[in-house]
């Protein structure tokens, strides 16, 4: 590990510990392979016309039934799965996106560094935190360590001035005519919110606290709409990933009832993947596995469809199915760090010293690419411990109880795994960082 890294690592350690008062406040980032690939496939043509790395900028889903979406950092844009799921198309969708998009390009996100660095609590150092975070490359992680904020700092961090937001419309719409995406869209979204301005603060929705809407913004945007008319292409693509990430995301909240009865005659294979979530959740085992083998018949060899196939085996008990269709998944995406974990948490869950073995290797790897996610950081304990090495299974419980804010009990992990590894080696290292955050924090 570098001076650099080791730096980073630090800072990121004691910023947890200002975070920990706020975790009981805290809300759910929602980590879903085929949403963030989805996200991703819509974002990207926005990134490119605002002259942004699609590679770089990430669109993740905060758990929270209101409306909002707000960049988090120079790279990561935070949509509530309220917002997402109240929007009609793929075009409304990429309105927000390239709004956001445009905050991000356009410098916006300076200001609110020096609103960060003034705001001394808890909320301002978590943000701070996926700051840190993100410069490791790990801007998924950073999005999840930084949801400690409470609605009134998110207020003070994320809203934007009358002048930002007109700046954002204008560049946004621009951005959606290069990609071929029609502005009107953005007007779609803001109507949406039209008369909340008349509404008191606690009847708005979060969207009109952090994004000002006024007559002259939304005439403005109208204009825009209209300056660029006829340069929209029809993207079957996009519509087809929105509905999926927007089709998974509410199988999955929404009531089974409530899924059951909008899927009931899809046909498609869209409609079998939510018919097979909410049968999943009423529960009925039966009637989510002949989904499932319809599903898989039509798409068997999507990743996203062997990945929901080894979720719903897994939680149904059925280990060596399971671990089989995560398999698939990672032959299918041997990159993506939650479909290695959940093979990981399969292979696991047989609990012979063979697939013990392949657990630790997929978790490995899994941490790799994203090495803040608590659950796999679990999952990966338990594979050290069972391979017999359990100094690292120490620094793995250590780096999850620090992620949770609960430093004490991590320093008494960072403290015992000290004790068994060789003095300055890689996991040692790394135990050291999270004992002085601990220390650090019992001082306060």
């Amino acid at each position: 590990m570098t001076g650099l890294a080791r730096g980073l690592a630090g800072l990121a350690l004691a910023l947890i510990v200002l975070l920990a008062p706020m975790a009981v406040q805290a809300q759910s980032l929602i980590r879903d392979a085929e949403i963030e690939y989805a996200l991703k496939r819509l974002t990207q043509p926005l990134a490119v016309a605002a002259g942004l790395s699609p590679q770089r900028v990430r669109v993740m889903v905060l758990q929270d039934s209101s409306l909002n979406a707000f960049v988090l950092d120079g790279q990561t844009i935070m949509v509530h799965s309220g917002l997402l799921l109240r929007l009609e198309s793929a075009a409304e969708l990429q309105a927000v996106i390239a709004h956001e998009l445009a905050h991000i390009a356009n410098g916006h996100i300076t200001r609110r560094l020096a609103n960060i660095r003034g705001a001394g609590s808890a909320a301002g150092m978590g943000l701070l935190m996926s700051l840190a975070v993100a410069a490791t490359g790990n801007a998924d992680a950073a999005a999840g360590l930084a949801m400690g904020s409470s609605s009134t700092a998110q207020r003070l961090l994320f809203a934007h001035t009358r002048a930002e937001e007109s700046s954002a419309d204008q560049a946004g719409a621009r951005y959606m005519a290069r990609a071929g995406i029609s502005p009107q869209a953005m007007v779609d979204v803001l109507e949406m919110f039209r008369g909340q301005e008349a509404l008191s603060e606690t009847r708005q929705d979060p969207y009109v606290r952090t994004h000002p809407l006024h007559a002259d913004r939304l005439r403005s945007v109208r204009g825009y709409a209209s300056a660029y008319k006829g340069t929209a292409q029809p993207d079957a693509e996009a519509d087809y990933w929105f509905a999926r990430a927007r089709g998974k995301l509410g199988a999955f909240l929404q009531s089974p009832r409530y899924t059951l009865r909008r899927a009931e005659k899809d046909k498609t294979a869209i409609g079998m993947m939510r018919r097979a979530v909410a049968w999943h959740r009423t529960p009925d085992a039966k009637r989510a596995m002949a989904e499932l083998a319809r599903l898989e018949a039509a798409q068997g060899g999507d990743p996203f469809v062997q990945e929901l196939k080894g979720q719903i085996l897994l939680e149904s008990r059925q280990f060596g199915p399971a671990a089989q269709a995560y398999a698939r998944a990672v032959r299918m995406a041997p990159n993506e760090p939650l479909i290695l974990a959940g093979y990981g948490r399969a292979l696991l869950a047989l609990d012979r010293p063979g697939e013990n073995r392949q657990a630790l290797d997929a978790l490995e790897k899994a941490r790799a690419r994203d090495p803040f996610d608590p659950r796999m950081l679990r999952d990966l304990a338990v594979a050290y411990a069972r391979t017999g090495n359990n100094g690292m299974a120490s620094v793995a419980t250590a780096e999850r109880y620090a992620i949770m804010g609960r430093m004490d009990t991590a320093g008494v992990h960072a403290r015992r795994a000290e004790g068994l590894l060789p003095r300055g080696s890689p996991g040692w290292l790394r135990a050291d960082d999270i004992l002085a955050a601990a220390e650090r924090s019992a001082r306060k």
